[in-house]
């Protein structure tokens, strides 16, 4: 893994404000921006267009996977852009092909569908559960409490926080919730009309939550004795961030039985991309063949941009081992603020996490965020930033750590150093 030296920031006019003022006028006010505004980035750095440098350990929500503007991503899309942008579905192309296969190969027989987004591949889940169960009239879906699944009309009813789904009601019908890593609550919860059981191996979202190598196994010797599809979505925790290719395979490392476990299917996206809109899932043998021609669609899914930098992603990763930079930098990780934890039991509670998808924790009630009703992980966040460091908020108490799989060593030291010094400011 080479190291990548930053330029030199350039000098600019700050257009902060009249960029704000743009997106206050012409752009749907969806999202609570930092007010931040990025101009370029390279590696694990990126500028804003005043030219101060930030260390990004948040990868635009764990999608970087090398960083930003990486030399071989960019010549994977001129060199296809070259060729080919757009074909259509209604043909065969190499590069869709060729990533399927990689995909497979990577997790066991089977197909895989392309799309756009994971809130897309989410959504063929549900289509493909619905019409596994369509003959016996089963189509409910069992997902957990504080799972996320994404935001389109399915993605809300899936995702078992309450807070998405306010103002969008009648909610999709066919989706219940029961609490995460609790096996009782979900043999509890199969009806007559139950098709499927789709969880997060690891819930991003709401506060990085592992599940644990019981609750996966016996989850899935539950789906086998009831003919229930186990779904996953791995949309933030799949494509090597914990250190394998998807979270339960490093979870269940040597584990019993844990071997020969492999879901029924997983959607993917994020990382898959690096940052370029791609999305899939992938269904186990015999499940493949459930979506016949004419029954699910898209115009933009497996196109040939996509296919190029996901393909070309992949072979960096495997060339320059970044899943074991990932698990390395990861376990360095846990130990170091593991014992900032101890040392500062007052502002932190605990670190946990696999590989570089790790979250902390912080107390409630620090004396030094009471004076603000912002939630406490988007001050941090925020106190974060004026050390010249991107993190990303989950829940309320919680951050996330999902930089880059490539993040240097340096880059890992000097994240800790700000975080330390902020734990103790806060101390």
């Amino acid at each position: 893994m080479k190291e990548i030296v930053p330029p030199i920031p350039v000098v600019v006019r700050n257009e902060h404000a009249s960029i704000v003022e743009m997106y206050d006028r012409n752009v749907v006010p969806s999202y609570g921006r930092f007010p931040i505004a990025f101009s370029h980035g390279l590696g694990s750095r990126l500028w804003d267009v005043g030219g101060r440098a930030y260390l990004d350990l948040g990868g635009g929500i764990a999608v970087t996977a090398l960083g930003h503007a990486n030399p071989e991503v960019t010549n994977a899309l001129i060199e296809q852009s070259r060729k080919l942008l757009h074909v259509s579905n209604l043909y065969y192309t190499d590069a869709q092909g060729r990533l399927a296969q990689k995909l497979v190969s990577l997790i066991g027989p089977g197909k895989v569908f392309f799309c756009n987004s994971g809130a897309e591949a989410n959504e063929g889940l549900y289509k493909v559960a619905r019409k596994f169960g369509h003959d016996t009239g089963r189509y409910e879906i069992i997902t957990t409490i504080n799972s996320f699944h994404g935001r389109t009309l399915g993605g809300i009813a899936a995702t078992g926080q309450d807070k998405v789904k306010k103002g969008f009601e009648p909610i999709i019908p066919g989706f219940s919730h029961v609490p995460y890593n609790d096996l009782a609550a979900m043999r509890a919860a199969i009806t007559p009309c139950t098709a499927a059981i789709l969880i997060e191996g690891i819930q991003g979202e709401s506060g990085v939550t592992p599940a644990t190598p019981e609750y996966l196994l016996g989850l899935r010797q539950l789906c086998n004795e009831r003919n229930i599809l186990l779904l996953m979505d791995s949309v933030q925790c799949g494509h090597f961030r914990t250190g394998r290719f998807q979270s339960y395979q490093r979870i269940l490392e040597g584990v019993p039985g844990g071997q020969g476990f492999i879901p029924d299917g997983i959607s993917m996206a994020k990382s898959l991309g690096g940052g370029f809109p791609i999305g899939a899932f992938w269904l186990r043998d015999p499940y493949g063949s459930l979506l016949s021609a004419g029954t699910h669609g898209t115009t933009f899914g497996g196109n040939l941009l996509g296919c190029a930098v996901a393909l070309k992603i992949i072979d960096v990763i495997e060339r320059e081992n970044l899943a074991q930079n990932a698990r390395d930098l990861g376990e360095w990780w846990i130990e170091k603020i593991g014992d900032l934890v101890a040392q500062f039991p007052s502002v932190l509670k605990t670190v946990r996490g696999y590989g570089l998808m790790i979250g902390i924790e912080f107390q409630p009630e620090i004396p030094a965020l009471q004076k603000s009703d912002k939630p406490a992980a988007l001050q941090i966040v925020q106190r974060l930033h004026d050390r010249g460091v991107l993190t990303i908020p989950s829940g309320t108490q919680i951050i996330r750590l999902i930089p880059a799989l490539n993040l240097l060593q340096s880059e890992a030291e000097e994240g800790l150093a700000a975080i330390a010094a902020l734990v103790r400011e806060l101390a």
